[in-house]
């Protein structure tokens, strides 16, 4: 019998390659955002998401953050604010920005990219299995800083095919920073199951500590390519690099 009846597991690093992230989703968005823009300019979802880096941008811009482009939607021609978007993702990308604005923005190209065969979400194969085993005797959940449609796609679109039927919930930073212990107390309240019988994985070792502190059971993602593990953390908790350990 399990020692939890809830597994939450981080995205990169932990069930997918944080190759893939920077090598592969990332690049996808600075290479083909210009032309994305140019081609569903139209598109209704697309304007929702210009406004809404336009409100960011701005912001960021009056807070006198310099790589920042003004926009102004109202005098700019479509091709400047085209530009103008371009440039503040490219930078915010850079910059590595967690922020709504840019993340929805980003959740909608990969859509149609997971949708034409461009993209296809790449999982290691122990966590694949291990995921189809946990959702016969608990559930699993995905608390990940990539919002909850990006989970979605990385997860359906997966090189181990449809992996969605597997996992019961998906949790972004709308519900908290990972660094921080509440958020992972508001996770298990939200699921209705005590702290201590809900298991995190992750790669990060300040999201480890935040899980701990909130009354959770951790194990520390080993992986290729993972940063550096201090000896604090590989005294003080449990590690693998094969999650079919844990069952």
């Amino acid at each position: 019998m399990l020692g939890y009846d809830i597994v939450l597991l981080d995205v990169e690093g932990t069930t997918t390659p944080i190759s893939f992230v920077h090598e592969v989703l990332f690049p996808y968005i600075l290479d083909n955002v210009d032309q994305f823009l140019k081609a569903k300019w139209r598109d209704p979802v697309v304007q929702e998401h210009v406004r809404a880096i336009a409100d960011q941008t701005n912001k960021d811009a009056q807070a006198g953050i310099v790589h920042a482009t003004p926009i102004d939607l109202d005098a700019d021609t479509p091709e400047v604010i085209r530009q103008k978007v371009a440039a503040n993702v490219n930078w915010q990308m850079k910059a590595d920005r967690k922020i709504a604005a840019l993340k929805g923005l980003q959740g909608y190209m990969w859509r149609f990219g997971y949708a034409s065969g461009q993209l296809q979400g790449v999982m290691f194969d122990d966590a694949v299995e291990a995921i189809k085993r946990w959702s016969t005797d608990c559930k699993v959940f995905i608390y990940s800083s990539g919002s909850v449609e990006a989970q979605k796609l990385i997860f359906g679109y997966s090189d181990h095919g449809d992996l969605l039927p597997y996992i019961s919930g998906h949790y972004d930073t709308n519900i908290g920073s990972k660094q921080e212990s509440q958020s992972y107390t508001k996770i298990a309240e939200d699921i209705g199951v005590l702290p201590k019988r809900i298991l995190f994985i992750s790669d990060n070792e300040n999201e480890i500590y935040a899980a701990d502190q909130a009354g959770f059971q951790t194990v520390v993602s080993v992986r290729p390519g993972n940063p550096l593990l201090t000896e604090a953390t590989k005294k003080n908790y449990k590690l693998t690099s094969d999650f079919m350990e844990l069952l």
